[in-house]
């Protein structure tokens, strides 16, 4: 689709500099800018390329004064990087979306389907399973029975939802995610042999999650293990028995979160982040990339790394000791030889 400069300031309203009827059907990077493409500046860094992208329509904030010429139309907006997301929001949906159910599809005759539901060929669907309306389940995806699903979610190729899980409206599971497989559960008998721990509880995912590719949650022991509403799970995260992890929180890419851990509100995480059993985190925590989590976070607004972790500013005090560490070294074995000859 083909839109003018003029028609997207509309959309964004934001203020034309150049020509208003240039055309463009694509977005690019600025340093990598075509012509009949939109791109934007919001960091400073790239502001170099402005002059010479040759992309046909740039997004720049209200306040930029260019220093010299500028070839591409410019729209002048509050945020480029906001107005940029919602453009990419407003084309994702002028996409022409899968919709009926296809050939070698298997649907059990109890499934209540929601309307404009989308099902792809050797999609596997349970008993009592419950699919809300404009739904769209990709090929090679099964779903367990007693599964409920809600509108508006998309579930992408060869995802496995085990039975008896909830899954939400507005959500987003990438392809190769496990919803509701066992907890890691095993005791030790008389002959210290694992005995196997039935895992009977489900796995809840609320309203506005968008799951990674290859993310494994795993179900509750007993009760449930839970993703609140808004959730952003990066791909190759692991998600064990009973955890709870609070709205609007985000991690980032091959964290393992062990089990009953429980996450609090609008928290960061980093990615390779190690969380262990039975471990809170207060709301809006931010934690680093490799950090390791063996206790208890309580006080709110707490910024953490290392691993052990701790306070970010102390830790950064500690890493100039850290670094000199083998100098310190060196000098005592220095100070102690010296001190063997006297």
């Amino acid at each position: 689709m083909k839109f003018s400069a003029c028609q997207i300031a509309n959309l964004l309203k934001g203020e034309v500099d150049g020509n208003p009827d240039v055309m463009v059907s694509r977005v690019s990077k600025i340093e990598e800018g075509e012509s009949g493409t939109i791109t934007f500046l919001a960091n400073e860094k790239f502001t170099k390329y402005i002059y010479t992208t040759k992309a046909s329509v740039v997004l720049i904030n209200r306040s930029f004064v260019p220093e010299k010429n500028i070839k591409s139309t410019l729209i002048k907006v509050d945020d480029p990087y906001k107005s940029i997301a919602h453009l990419l929001e407003i084309y994702n949906k002028c996409i022409d979306k899968p919709s009926g159910i296809e050939k070698n599809s298997y649907i059990d005759k109890s499934v209540k389907k929601g309307k404009n539901i989308y099902v792809g060929t050797f999609a596997y669907i349970g008993k009592n399973v419950v699919i809300g309306d404009n739904t769209l389940i990709f090929p090679g995806t099964f779903i367990g029975n007693n599964v409920n699903i809600g509108s508006n979610t998309i579930i992408y190729p060869s995802v496995n939802i085990y039975e008896d899980c909830t899954i939400g409206n507005n959500c987003i599971i990438h392809a190769g995610s496990v919803i509701g497989s066992d907890g890691f559960g095993f005791a030790p008998n008389e002959n210290k042999e694992f005995v196997k721990i039935a895992q009977i509880g489900n796995v809840i995912i609320e309203d506005n999650v968008e799951i990674g590719a290859l993310v494994t949650i795993d179900r509750a022991t007993m009760g449930s293990t839970i993703i609140r509403k808004g959730v952003k799970l990066d791909n190759h995260n692991h998600v064990a028995h009973n955890v709870e992890i609070g709205e609007n929180t985000v991690i980032a890419a091959q964290t393992g979160i062990a089990g009953t851990a429980k996450i609090g509100k609008n928290c960061m995480i980093g990615g390779q982040v190690g969380i262990s059993p039975h471990v809170k985190i207060a709301d809006n925590t931010k934690i680093a990339s490799q950090s390791g989590i063996t206790k208890s976070i309580l006080k709110k607004n707490t910024i953490i790394m290392g691993s052990p972790a701790f306070d970010m500013k102390d830790f950064h005090k500690s890493y100039i000791h850290f670094k000199a560490l083998d100098k310190i070294n060196k000098r005592l074995e220095k100070l102690e030889k010296n001190r063997t000859k006297k």
